[in-house]
């Protein structure tokens, strides 16, 4: 079987002190990228990465543009090594789905840097703003996930994976959004530690500050196809990528759809290029039988390197 490759990209709680520190001193290009990356944003966000401390590089206007550098200084040292390395699509969780966007060809590296430190520079203060929290349904279906979500009056944020369903909105919600899953029958609902009720209507101020920023950002058509977060499916006009990644802000992330579209269009490996790998986690869920790849460090690069040169 031809073997056919999609990037897939980290999103927000990812995170780690220490994350790229181990890349520096085998690519010039990724030396190159943290250095540029301070200078755009005009704070030492590789020190944050390198030394933390983890309250700062768990900020969300911190952590977004962290976890954007590491991605895309992951898939550079990659291409610095391996000049025949290829990919046919990208997609990325949440804020993974700029660093899809940037490895796709959508927008160069600053572009995208300063989108995403706008966006959790703005979805930080929408949190401060508000009370708002964040409840996995574990073992509930997606109908069942959106029943719980309006008889709470929360919103659905994540469709993640078969069983994962995620709900957001006013904290003071969520007890009886935990009760109405528990009459259901559904495994468990666990509340979730963040910051506040992401991809949920209390963003919308987020969503608001963020739309002229997009307006104003060069954005192309994107050679690979791109999963957005908010159809689940690959959208390549820039007109419809900015009220795509506007829409995301308070919409729900379609993970699921977005990975069952990649292997619609014949994708049968996926890499992950963040801390964690979560999202391989999950993309094994979907789809036991598709090949998954980690790289989180530098270690994990070197392991896979003559997997990744095929």
């Amino acid at each position: 079987m031809q073997k056919r490759r999609a990037l897939i990209f980290s999103g927000q709680g990812a995170q780690t002190v220490g994350m790229g520190a181990d890349l520096l001193e085998h690519s010039r290009v990724v030396r190159h990228m943290f250095s540029q990356a301070d200078d755009v944003l005009g704070f030492p966000l590789s020190q944050y990465c390198f030394e933390g401390p983890e309250s700062k590089l768990t900020e969300t206007a911190v952590c977004q543009p962290a976890l954007y550098l590491h991605g895309l200084a992951l898939l550079e040292l990659t291409k610095e090594h391996i000049p025949n390395f290829r990919y046919e699509a990208t997609a990325g969780l949440s804020l993974g789905e700029y660093t899809a966007h940037a490895a796709a060809g959508t927008f160069d590296f600053s572009t995208g840097l300063n989108l995403v430190f706008h966006r959790g520079r703005l979805m930080q203060e929408a949190c401060n703003a508000t009370h708002g929290g964040m409840l996995a349904l574990v073992g509930a279906t997606a109908d069942q996930g959106r029943e719980v979500a309006k008889e709470s009056d929360l919103d659905a944020s994540n469709f993640n994976a078969p069983g994962q369903v995620v709900l957001s909105g006013d904290l003071a919600n969520i007890p009886k959004a935990i009760e109405i899953a528990k009459a259901r029958g559904i495994r468990k609902a666990i509340p979730l530690k963040v910051a506040g009720a992401y991809h949920s209507r209390l963003m919308k101020t987020a969503q608001d500050g963020l739309r002229p920023y997009l307006d104003k950002a060069s954005i192309n058509n994107p050679p690979k196809p791109v999963m957005a977060n908010v159809t689940g499916h690959a959208i390549s006009d820039p007109a419809e990528i900015r009220q795509a990644l506007s829409d995301q802000v308070c919409g729900s992330v379609l993970w699921e759809n977005c990975i069952r579209s990649l292997i619609a269009l014949g994708i049968n490996e996926f890499v992950e290029f963040g801390p964690g790998g979560i999202l391989c986690g999950m993309v094994k869920r979907i789809d036991p039988a598709v090949h998954t790849i980690a790289i989180g460090n530098y270690a994990n690069w070197k392991e896979n390197i003559h997997e990744l040169g095929q």
